[in-house]
């Protein structure tokens, strides 16, 4: 297997903070240029990040209000590459927030979560559901259909209960709240590796 068909799975601190020094690049360079960095795979001094990968780039107010976030699920592209990506849409693609402005730049925090593999839930009913979910520990996909949506595991912080986590989930995809219950839904979870500015 050649290393970019390679999925990543661990990251170091020393890669972590290389790629949140990328993630601010990337958008200080779009919010300049209004294109994406030039980046060659020369310049990533770790193979590692050469791997496929995963991330969500999340960017915050100095106040810990959400400001952007847009990730990718599953690997299909180079770490590095999934990163820069992911930071210019986070901050000028978010459909929550207006674009992030140059000016706001030096005000924001930036973090970068890199993704396992998604791996199926298999549950019998929404009792066994609850009882196999890892509050603080899970990322969670569901899907139903057309609908879709998933939770990064920093969001059990602020809906720490497995219900409410599930029904905001739900509505999240499009679906009513109480959705989690029916039995039909497919669930994956994953675990993530974070990195906070």
């Amino acid at each position: 297997m050649s290393l970019d068909m390679e999925v990543i799975s661990f990251i170091s601190e020393e890669e972590g903070k290389f790629l949140l020094k990328l993630a601010r690049k990337s958008i200080e360079y779009y919010l300049t240029y209004r294109s994406i960095l030039p980046i060659d795979e020369r310049d990533i001094p770790f193979d590692n990040l050469k791997r496929k990968g995963a991330s969500f780039v999340t960017i915050e107010t100095k106040y810990g209000n959400l400001r952007g976030c847009i990730g990718s699920i599953i690997p299909y592209r180079p770490l590095y590459e999934d990163v820069v990506h992911n930071a210019v849409s986070a901050a000028v693609s978010d459909p929550r927030f207006p674009p992030l402005t140059l000016e706001e730049l030096p005000n924001v925090k930036i973090k970068v979560s890199v993704l396992t593999y998604p791996k199926p839930l298999i549950y019998k009913d929404w009792k066994d559901l609850l009882e196999k979910l890892k509050p603080f520990e899970d990322g969670v996909i569901i899907k139903y259909k057309n609908h879709s949506a998933t939770f990064l595991p920093d969001v059990w912080e602020e809906i720490p209960e497995k219900e409410l986590f599930l029904s905001h989930l739900c509505l999240k995809a499009g679906l009513p709240p109480d959705f989690w219950k029916t039995g039909l839904l497919e669930v994956y979870t994953y675990k993530t590796i974070r990195f906070s500015e």
